[in-house]
Formats: structure tokens, sequence, C-alpha cells
């Protein structure tokens, strides 16, 4: 089950609730100790445009993955984009 995204002056978010039985297959892979790779969280089967990053371990409920990515991240290619050069006045 996949959030709403939100954010901050920062980045945007969003988190991921696994099903039991692919929360099973996560904590095979990291014991809930340590953030997931992006080919470890795509190969559990979460999908999303490119950019996103798993950034945090909620401890009392690990089965809840968060993610998050620069504002103004290419959702294509996971690229930030480059701040627009100052207008000359």
């Amino acid at each position: 089950e996949y959030s709403e995204k939100y954010n901050d002056d920062t980045y945007e978010y969003r988190h991921v609730i696994l099903p039991k039985a692919i929360a099973k297959e996560m904590y095979k892979i990291s014991q809930g100790k340590r953030l997931l790779e992006e080919d470890e969280w795509r190969g559990l089967g979460v999908t999303q445009s490119r950019g996103w990053a798993h950034y945090e371990i909620h401890r009392p409920e690990p089965h809840i993955l968060l993610f998050r990515r620069p504002l103004g991240t290419d959702p294509l290619t996971g690229k930030v984009a480059a701040a627009a050069p100052p207008v000359a006045a």
C-alpha cells in the first residue's frame, strides 16, 4: 500500500506498507536493521518512479518503508533538476 506524497522544504516523501509475506522477505534481506538499496526494494516488488531512497527504519513498524527524494527530482531519470540561472535585471 502506497501513501500519498507529502513534502517539506527540501524533500518529497512517501511510505510503503509491505504485506506480511513481502515483509518476511524483507527481513531475510536486512533483518530490519539496515536500509534497503534500490535494487533490493524493487526486488521486493515496490514500484515507483526514479529518485526515491529508503531513508529511515521506523522501528515500531519496520514493515513500513519510508522513502524520500529531493524536491525537483525528475521522475524519469532520478536526477535533481539544476536550478535555473538567475535572470539578469
